[in-house]
């Protein structure tokens, strides 16, 4: 499908794309957001023991080759409080376990690689999912949906018209090949539909692989449970607000997930969901309200700064309620720690 319009210009998924592959090759992406790991290690220890009941959990042969996978990874962080709790509550997965991280950034590679260095793992760097080997997986992605790209579509008296860049400026244009998924929202006139083929290609991806092969991927991000209609574009530069179209490639560029929608992706691709749920009920469920108080005990010094941090990670006014938690699993698996049923829809 064509990303110019009919009066010409760059379709916002397109541009989108473009914008945010340049920001991450060039910047560092933390001087302009702070992510829930560089918050407290509180998030990443919690994660690390739900990978390790996973791991146990999955149908496979002890001593079976195991890849740990992270999308979007930021520094590195997550990945290496994951594997400090592996160590002391996993050790036996340990010697059949790679981790894999999907990142195409070298900036961050290298990040990652320092992050990583006394991991003791064999750790592997990858641009796509489809380089992972085959094996049974675990996958972590915290905030990378939401850095993928977008369309935007708005209901009009006429129909509807999709949104382009056209020299440095927005343009409505019409459109004949309006996405059935739009159409269903329930749109308005002057409503504005998001939609995000990349994400929902991601997510197929996964759970097409895992369908294939043992295992449960876990997406956590900021968005909403329910397919609505609404504009979430945004970009930040220094951790304000600005607009997408000045200087692209200098602001992180990112819009709310649609979890419904992902959910529909891997069930459709014959994997079973569980969630969505607020990221602050889930880790309540893992433990992280505990986790925080054995810490603050440890090291009574640092009590105000550990429980400030778990407060912004599971707080319902702050990234509580607005990050959520979706977990996509092969058919046979049945142990997924934080999620109390299976999603609702086309399960197998």
């Amino acid at each position: 499908m064509s990303v110019s319009g009919p009066q010409g210009g760059e379709r916002l998924d397109a541009f989108m794309g473009r914008a945010n592959a340049a920001y991450y090759a060039q910047r560092d992406p933390f001087a302009d957001f702070v992510t829930a790991p560089e918050i407290s290690q509180i998030f990443g220890e919690v994660l690390g023991a739900w990978c390790a009941v996973v791991m146990r959990g999955l149908p496979v042969s002890s001593g079976s080759p195991l890849h740990l996978v992270e999308a979007g990874p930021g520094r590195g962080t997550l990945m290496a409080d994951m594997l400090r709790v592996l160590v002391r509550l996993a050790p036996d997965c340990l010697a059949s376990l790679s981790v894999h991280l999907i990142e195409t950034s070298p900036r961050l590679r290298k990040a990652q690689e320092e992050a990583l260095a006394q991991s003791g793992v064999s750790v592997y760097w990858h641009d796509t999912l489809s380089d992972v080997p085959s094996g049974p997986m675990v996958l972590v992605a915290n905030e990378f949906l939401d850095a993928l790209p977008i369309r935007q579509f708005v209901r009009t008296e006429t129909g509807w018209q999709e949104r382009f860049v056209l020299n440095g400026q927005w343009s409505l244009q019409d459109c004949s090949d309006v996405p059935p998924e739009v159409m269903e929202r329930g749109a308005t006139v002057g409503d504005v539909v998001e939609i995000s083929p990349a994400s929902a290609g991601f997510v197929r991806d996964v759970a097409e692989r895992l369908c294939r092969e043992p295992g449960v991927a876990l997406f956590i991000d900021y968005g909403t449970a329910t397919s609505c209609v609404g504009e979430s574009l945004q970009a930040l530069r220094q951790g304000r607000p600005v607009s997408a179209l000045v200087e692209p490639g200098t602001a992180d560029v990112t819009a709310h997930v649609d979890f419904a929608s992902m959910a529909r992706a891997a069930q459709a691709a014959g994997a079973v969901c569980y969630g969505p749920v607020g990221q602050g009920d889930l880790l309540r469920a893992l433990g992280a309200v505990q986790r925080a108080e054995a810490l603050c005990r440890s090291a009574p010094e640092q009590a105000g700064a550990i429980r400030s941090g778990l407060d912004r990670l599971i707080g319902p006014d702050r990234m509580g309620r607005l990050f959520k938690a979706l977990a996509i699993a092969s058919p046979d698996v049945t142990i997924v720690p934080g999620f109390s049923e299976k999603t609702a829809g086309e399960q197998q």
